[in-house]
Parts: C-alpha cells; structure tokens; sequence
C-alpha cells in the first residue's frame, strides 16, 4: 500500500486528474451493465408470448398493463403499438418507431464517453511525463556534476508514473466501452427482432 501511495504521490497533480477519469469511468461502466444487463433484460420470448396470447383474446388492455410492468424498453415500445391497436397498420407502425426512437438512444447513451476517457487518460499521462521530464532536466541543470546522472535517472522514473496510470486508466475504460457496445448492440437487435413479430400480431397481418 505504501508503494501504493509513493507511485500516486510522486506522479504530481496531473494524477488525480487521471483519478477522477478513472472514478468517472468506472460509475459509467457499473451504470452501463446495471441498465442493459438488468433494467433491459427481460425473458423476450415469455413477454412475446404472453402479449400474442392476449392480443389474440382481444385483450388489448391488459396487454398494456402487463407491458407496465416493467421499464424495460421492449415493454416500453410495445406499449406504444398496443396504444394503437385497432387503427391503419400506418398509425400503428409509426408509434413503435417513434418509441423506438426515444427508447433506443437511452441504451446507447454515456457509453460512448468511455472511449474518451481512454484516450483522454492517455494524453493527460503523457503530458504528467513531459512536465515531469522538464522539472527532471531543470534540476539537473542546477546539480552538481557527480549528481546529475542520478538525479536524471530518478526524475525520469517519476515522471513515468503518470504514463503508466493513464494506461492502468485507459485499459479498463477501453474493455468496459467494448463490451458495452457489443452487449448494447445485441439488445437492440433483439429489442427489433421482438417488435417486427408483435408488430404483426398487432395489425393481424
């Protein structure tokens, strides 16, 4: 813990800049996975079933009340079909779209800022290295010959610190933005797949 502590401190102020991105980063990552992985998650093809069944009763209504069990957004956009069952395929085709619109961009929204963090975390890394080469050069210029190769030597490994913890920053950041991205891409297609079979199930087509 307290080589810990000397590798943070050694680094410089620029450190806790590249901290607050990793902290950052971490609360979109645990936000991401609770949203699709849970929030979204639903057992597509029992919901599916279950809304074909009651449609097929002509149970609009309570096809809309087991919708509002969840907030998940194919309940959420089915919702918004079922509001219109009973008008032109048109009107019924333009809610789910319109639903579609609002409900999608909530999945894939903050994901993105992992990847700047990355490469963000990255920059500020390398810039803690060159102010901290440049504090490095400037003290040597001011030491005495026999000390200047050992004081060199030691101002150049601190000042990689910050190199280093922009990478331990970045690598995370950069797992965490691929998997999201896949994992989100996979719900959507599912979430359309799911829509396209109510769709018809809604207009009898």
């Amino acid at each position: 813990m307290a080589h810990i502590i000397r590798f943070f401190t050694q680094g410089g102020p620029v450190m806790f800049i590249i901290l607050f991105a990793l902290i950052i980063g971490i609360v979109v990552i645990i936000e991401r996975i609770i949203a699709i992985r849970f929030k979204n998650r639903i057992d597509s093809d029992t919901f599916v079933n279950q809304i074909a069944q009651l449609l097929k009763a002509g149970q609009t209504n309570q096809a809309v009340e087991y919708c509002n069990r969840t907030n998940a957004a194919l309940p959420n956009i089915t919702k918004a079909g079922l509001m219109q069952v009973g008008k032109s395929d048109k009107d019924v085709q333009s809610a789910l779209e319109i639903a579609a619109m609002v409900e999608i961009p909530r999945l894939e929204k903050r994901t993105h800022y992992l990847s700047m963090i990355a490469n963000v975390a990255t920059l500020l890394g390398l810039l803690g290295t060159i102010l901290g080469l440049i504090n490095a050069f400037a003290a040597v210029a001011h030491a005495d010959a026999a000390d200047k190769a050992t004081l060199l030597t030691a101002g150049i490994s601190i000042a990689m610190n910050t190199t280093a913890f922009g990478i331990i920053t970045a690598i995370p950041c950069l797992i965490g933005y691929t998997y999201l991205v896949e994992t989100t891409n996979e719900l959507i297609d599912e979430i359309n797949e799911n829509v396209a079979r109510l769709y018809r199930f809604m207009t009898g087509s």
